[in-house]
């Protein structure tokens, strides 16, 4: 590999040759080569978002050359636009502020400024009226929303629509409930696939609540909160033309002070989204033990037969989808842990765990976002209900019995439901031979449809 020569406040340093970054970001290459995790690329395009539209604001207050504003803004493009993502190769496991990722962003736009002729400084001008304290935490904030907006929502809604076409393809479907994993009263397939359905409409408005503290920014804060080196105008029009870029509605955060060093509002939409991954776990083990089987287990669904499911068996299907979903459910709720500790952990002006917030946010986001969009796609749309063996539980439950108790007691209806299953008998014979009811009064209190509610 060949190098060239950078500087910084520092001194010298080597940096490859190709290589569009300078000497801040090779010194934090060096200084950090801690694990595999990177700087999530989402947030890296984010940042580049904030710079172009920095440079716009520079510009219209009259802080910046027009010719260097624009060479930036074009730079920047082609970072949001994923032309030079293997530009940004700086570990996670670094400053906590994210110091060392915002001047990755700033060398990278200067180093492509100055393959357009234009001599951009990454400091004076890329940095010009921000900090890497306020430009970090909007940059986690901006990547959020447009991730949940532009991914997570629209595969809840296509998973919503999902639920509700099964649900009325199984309306007159009844199969027994179950409560604590024994049997229950009964309930429609249909009622059943609603309460997912409602779950994750829920989750969806829980989502959509936090993007109210997402949309503040802390830019304009700069270092401390003060906003030192950052003019009114400069923050006025910042805002005007990331939302006139982004259609997002973000607006400045009234108290800098609170934008810096609390990470409140990314702990709220974790949450939210550890909400969402409970919903999912819940649907997902329903549907595996409803697919369990085929010969020995509950089978009262099939799901798509997608792959082998046995290096060894011959002919055996596994609920895979179901397996991965559940796996990415725990991966949120582990990373709800992080971001809850991390943003605990703001002393004074600044938290100083912004990356590893961050890191932990957007997977879980773009986790959900690709898990529900593999488990719609690959076992949701395919699910089938097995009506012989629904049918099957129903007759055979005990719980049917819960319809006798306004007209013989409770107790007088756990006789009968023990006699049944000591006698291996059928409940309608267990009633009958108690001499506690007449066929006639069991056909008339024991009826499926009083018992599926409204």
């Amino acid at each position: 590999m060949t190098y060239r020569i950078e500087r910084d406040s520092m001194g010298e340093i080597q940096v490859p040759k190709m290589a569009l970054w300078g000497a801040q970001t090779e010194r934090s290459r060096q200084n950090f080569n801690i694990g595999i995790e990177k700087m999530p690329i989402a947030l890296i395009h984010a940042l580049a978002l904030v710079k172009k539209n920095a440079a716009k604001a520079n510009e219209a207050s009259g802080k910046l050359d027009t010719t260097i504003s624009q060479a930036i803004q074009q730079a920047a493009d082609a970072i949001i636009n994923g032309e030079v993502d293997e530009q940004f190769p700086l570990s996670l496991w670094q400053t906590g502020s994210g110091t060392q990722t915002n001047m990755n962003v700033n060398e990278v736009i200067a180093h492509l400024a100055a393959k357009a002729d234009v001599m951009v400084h990454p400091n004076d001008h890329v940095n010009m009226s921000q900090s890497s304290n306020d430009v970090f935490p909007t940059a986690i904030h901006v990547a959020a929303v447009q991730l949940m907006e532009q991914q997570l929502f629209p595969v809840m809604k296509q998973l919503i629509q999902t639920l509700k076409k099964l649900e009325s393809e199984n309306e007159k479907i009844v199969k027994i409930g179950r409560t604590h994993l024994q049997d229950a009263t009964p309930v429609t397939f249909s009622q059943e696939i609603s309460g997912w359905r409602s779950g994750f409409e829920h989750s969806y408005q829980m989502l959509d609540l936090t993007l109210f503290e997402l949309k503040q920014l802390a830019l304009g804060g700069t270092a401390v909160g003060t906003g030192l080196n950052a003019s009114k105008e400069y923050i006025e029009r910042f805002f005007k033309s990331l939302n006139e870029e982004t259609n997002n509605q973000f607006i400045e955060n009234p108290n800098k002070f609170h934008g810096l060093a609390s990470k409140d509002a990314v702990v709220f939409t974790s949450g939210a989204l550890k909400a969402l991954a409970t919903n999912a776990m819940k649907m997902a083990n329903d549907i595996r033990w409803m697919a369990s089987g085929p010969r020995s287990g509950l089978g009262e669904i099939s799901i798509p037969a997608n792959e082998p499911g046995s290096s060894i068996m011959p002919g055996k299907i596994n609920p895979t989808q179901c397996e991965a979903l559940t796996m990415i459910t725990i991966q949120v709720m582990g990373n709800d842990t992080t971001i809850g500790i991390g943003a605990s952990q703001g002393n004074f002006e600044l938290n100083v765990y912004m990356p590893v917030i961050a890191y932990n946010l957007i997977q879980s986001i773009e986790l959900l976002a690709d898990g529900l969009r593999s488990f719609e796609q690959n076992c949701l749309v395919g699910i089938k209900a097995n009506q012989e063996n629904m049918t099957a539980y129903v007759e055979q439950s005990l719980m049917l019995v819960t319809a006798l108790n306004p007209h013989i007691g409770y107790d007088n209806g756990a006789k009968i439901a023990k006699k049944a299953f000591e006698e291996n008998t059928t409940l309608k014979q267990a009633a009958l031979t108690s001499g506690l009811v007449t066929e006639e009064e069991y056909n008339r209190w024991v009826k499926l449809e009083q018992m599926l509610g409204k």
